[in-house]
C-alpha cells in the first residue's frame, strides 16, 4: 500500500493488491471521512432536454462513511455514505454516494484519531517484500508476482521450440527477451526474481536477465516443472519456505503445516473454524492465525472484521490467504480460519 501522511488526521492511500483492500476494510470505520475522485450524473436543466438524460462529470467529494463492505470477495471495496464536501456546487451536500475502490485507486482517509492498530495495518502493507517467480523450460515459461500471500499471474509464454526430434533454427535468446519484457510489466523496485524449472534453461535465462537488467536474481534447484504448474509446485515446496522465510506466504504455510501436525497428534493447541478461534481469542490464547477469503465471504463480514481487529490488538500475528495459492485452498478446506495457540484450552 502506498501511503502519504497529509496531517495528523488524514492519510492518502493507494492499495496495490487485494490484501491492501482487506486492510482498508479493517481501517475505515463509520463516521470517518473518505475523500476521492468519482463521477456523478447531473440532470440537464435546459429547454427541450430529456428528463431521463444527464451529463456525467468528474467531481472530488468527501463522504462521511455510513457503510463499508467488501464487494466480490476481496477484489473491490464499497464505501457508502453522505456527501459532506464536493468540488462542484451542483453536487448537493447530504446526498448519498458510494466509492467503489479497486487496486491502484487512490483515496484520502480522515479520522478524528488514528488507533495504533490502524496505523500498524498501513505500515505492515508497506513492509511486504515482492517476488517475481519464473518457472522456465525450453518450451514454456510461467511468471507470477508474489506479494504478501497473493499471486498475480501473467499468461504463459511459449518458445515455439520444436523439441529434440526436429531440427530447427530455434533461438533461445529470443524467448528470454520475451520473458524479460513480461517481467518488466510487473516488476517493482525492491522485488527479487526467483528462477526455477527443469534442466539448465533456468541458469541460461538467469544469465541473460543479469546481462540485460540489474535484477536481484536467485536460481533454485529441485523444481522440475515449467509454466504455471511450476509456479504452483514451487509455492508448495520446502524450498520456498527456506529461501522466502520472511515472506507472509512462507509464514502462513508453516502455520498450516504445524496445525496439521498438531491435529495428527490430537493436540489441543490449535483451532479450526470461526467459533473455535473466536473462543480461543477471548481467552487470550491465540498466538497466530491464518484466514481465507471464504471466511469473510461466508460469515458475517463486520463480525469477522471486528474479530480480526480485536485479535490484532492482543498481539496475534494475522495472515490472509486467497484462492490464488494452494495454501488458500487448504485453509478454506479447514473451515476458512485456523490458529496456533499459546497453550491448550478446553472447548
Amino acid at each position: 500500500m502506498i501511503t502519504k501522511t497529509i496531517d495528523e488526521n488524514s492519510i492518502s492511500v493507494i492499495p496495490e493488491d487485494s490484501d491492501d483492500l482487506l486492510n482498508l476494510r479493517r481501517i475505515i470505520k463509520e463516521r470517518d471521512k473518505v475523500i476521492g475522485d468519482t463521477t456523478r450524473v447531473l440532470k440537464q436543466d435546459k429547454d427541450y432536454s430529456r428528463p431521463d438524460k444527464g451529463e456525467r462529470i468528474k467531481v472530488r467529494i468527501a463522504l462521511t462513511v455510513e457503510k463499508i463492505s467488501l464487494d466480490d470477495v476481496l477484489d473491490r471495496l464499497r464505501v457508502g455514505g453522505t456527501i459532506s464536501e464536493s468540488s462542484n456546487e451542483a453536487v448537493p451536500h447530504g446526498s448519498h454516494h458510494s466509492f467503489i475502490l479497486k487496486v491502484n485507486d487512490g483515496i484520502t482517509i480522515s479520522k478524528k484519531k488514528w488507533s495504533p492498530i490502524e496505523k500498524n495495518l498501513l505500515e505492515s502493507s508497506n513492509n511486504q517484500i515482492g517476488f517475481i517467480l519464473v518457472a522456465v523450460d525450453t518450451a514454456d515459461c510461467g511468471i507470477a508476482r508474489l506479494r504478501g500471500t497473493h499471486l498475480e499471474f501473467l499468461p504463459n509464454l511459449y518458445s515455439g521450440s520444436g523439441g529434440k526430434r526436429y531440427k530447427t533454427n530455434f533461438n533461445i535468446e529470443k524467448f528470454f527477451e520475451q520473458i524479460q519484457k513480461a517481467i518488466s510489466t510487473i516488476f517493482k523496485k525492491g522485488d527479487s526474481v526467483i528462477i526455477f524449472g527443469p534442466g539448465e534453461t533456468k541458469k541460461k535465462c538467469a544469465n541473460f536477465l543479469t546481462k540485460s537488467q540489474k535484477y536481484n536474481i536467485q536460481v533454485v534447484e529441485g523444481i522440475d516443472s515449467g509454466g504455471e504448474d511450476g509456479i504452483y509446485t514451487f509455492t508448495k515446496s520446502q524450498t520456498m519456505k527456506e529461501i522466502m522465510s520472511d515472506s507472509n506466504l512462507a509464514k502462513a504455510s508453516s502455520i498450516i503445516d504445524e496445525v496439521m501436525l498438531l491435529a495428527n497428534k490430537k493436540s489441543k493447541k490449535f483451532t479450526m473454524g470461526f467459533n473455535e478461534t473466536f473462543y480461543a481469542n477471548q481467552m487470550g490464547a491465540v498466538e497466530s492465525l491464518v484466514f481465507s477469503d471464504k471466511a469473510i465471504q461466508e460469515d458475517n463480514e463486520q463480525k469477522m472484521v471486528d474479530f480480526l481487529n480485536d485479535a490484532e490488538s492482543k498481539g496475534v500475528k494475522i495472515y490472509s490467504v486467497d484462492s490464488t495459492t494452494d495454501i488458500g485452498l487448504r485453509v478454506t478446506g479447514l473451515g476458512g480460519l485456523v490458529s496456533l495457540l499459546r497453550y491448550a484450552i478446553e472447548s
